[in-house]
């Protein structure tokens, strides 16, 4: 029997698991030219909280009562596609079951031998990717500077910390628990990193952090930390806007500082972008980070989640913290 997870319901406010449906289904025949996929990893990911929204996005939302979907690791069980054989490993945005047949249009083969397969939905992901692109062609980070990264302990900011360091910049983290911090700093090479939940002034804790004050910030979470970094922002500094956690399950349009003086006095350069707006440099991204990755310059973590029928349990994690890295899900 199959099984695939469906969106019951949107969500108000934080995500629940009652807001998704378990549904077994049949297993489908393939016919020529198609594939039957197993899945294997599955990525959760904070801004498919977005696609729950019935709102107009650069995206489609999810409809209700139907599946789900996220980046995937799936190995081919059989195949009338002569173009993939059987018990080749592939990636691709797919919805959530246990199987699946597929044409294989828009589908990447992955190498298991080149790296776990699961690191594919993180550091030679998207993942690896958003933070390489943000900070090479938004950010413009050059070797000296300092770089502020948000939601530090995470896949994308993790990653960003550690490019940071390669191309010789002072690098300061925020993240919400000690043992966060404390691993931002000996896993990942940050300078300093800061506990955001400890923390009762940001905008004094940001200034201690960066006494020469913020060059680069890659926004993972905005709200009151963005209203900090900018507080302490240097003349020509770039923001990054990458994400906000802070912000996804809110109810109400949330309110702020206004930052439009400080973008104008100081000439700060502030751009949102979403990863796919670079598809043209994702090769030559996968490639460097390849690269590092093999010269021991990169590391990564993972918080590992084990079976299909917790892979909401997973996602609702993202927004308790309770992931260390990239969050996956193993089948």
């Amino acid at each position: 029997m199959n099984k695939a997870i469906l969106l019951k319901s949107r969500p108000e406010g934080t995500p629940t698991e009652s807001n998704f449906e378990i549904k077994e289904t049949k297993t489908p025949e393939i016919n020529d030219g198609e594939i039957l996929l197993e899945s294997l990893y599955v990525s959760v990911d904070p801004y498919l909280r977005g696609r729950m929204r019935d709102e107009k996005s650069y995206i489609e939302p999810f409809k209700i009562d139907h599946p789900v979907e996220s980046s995937i690791i799936a190995q081919v069980t059989d195949s009338k596609n002569k173009d993939f054989e059987k018990g080749t490993f592939v990636h691709g945005m797919l919805p959530w079951k246990l199987k699946q047949k597929h044409t294989g249009k828009g589908l990447q083969k992955v190498d298991k031998y080149r790296a776990p397969l699961s690191a594919y939905l993180g550091i030679l992901g998207l993942t690896g990717i958003t933070a390489y692109v943000g900070l090479t062609k938004i950010g413009d980070l050059k070797e000296g500077e300092t770089l502020l990264v948000s939601g530090a302990s995470g896949a994308v900011g993790s990653t960003v910390g550690q490019i940071g360091k390669i191309m010789g910049c002072k690098v300061v983290g925020i993240a919400g628990s000690d043992e966060k911090v404390e691993t931002m700093k000996s896993k990942f090479g940050f300078d300093k990193g800061i506990n955001y939940k400890t923390t009762d002034d940001m905008n004094a804790a940001v200034k201690n952090a960066c006494p020469d004050g913020v060059d680069v910030y890659f926004d993972n979470v905005g709200g009151e930390i963005l209203d900090a970094a900018l507080a302490n922002i240097n003349r020509y500094g770039r923001v990054i806007n990458c994400g906000a956690i802070s912000l996804y399950n809110k109810t109400e349009k949330p309110t702020g500082p206004r930052h439009e003086t400080t973008l104008v006095k100081k000439s700060v350069k502030m751009q949102g972008f979403i990863v796919r707006d670079f598809q043209e440099d994702f090769e030559a991204a996968t490639k460097q980070l390849g690269q590092w990755l093999q010269e021991d310059k990169l590391t990564y973590s993972e918080t590992i989640v084990e079976g299909f029928d917790n892979i909401p349990k997973a996602f609702i994690g993202l927004f308790e913290g309770k992931n260390e890295g990239k969050m996956v899900v193993k089948i």
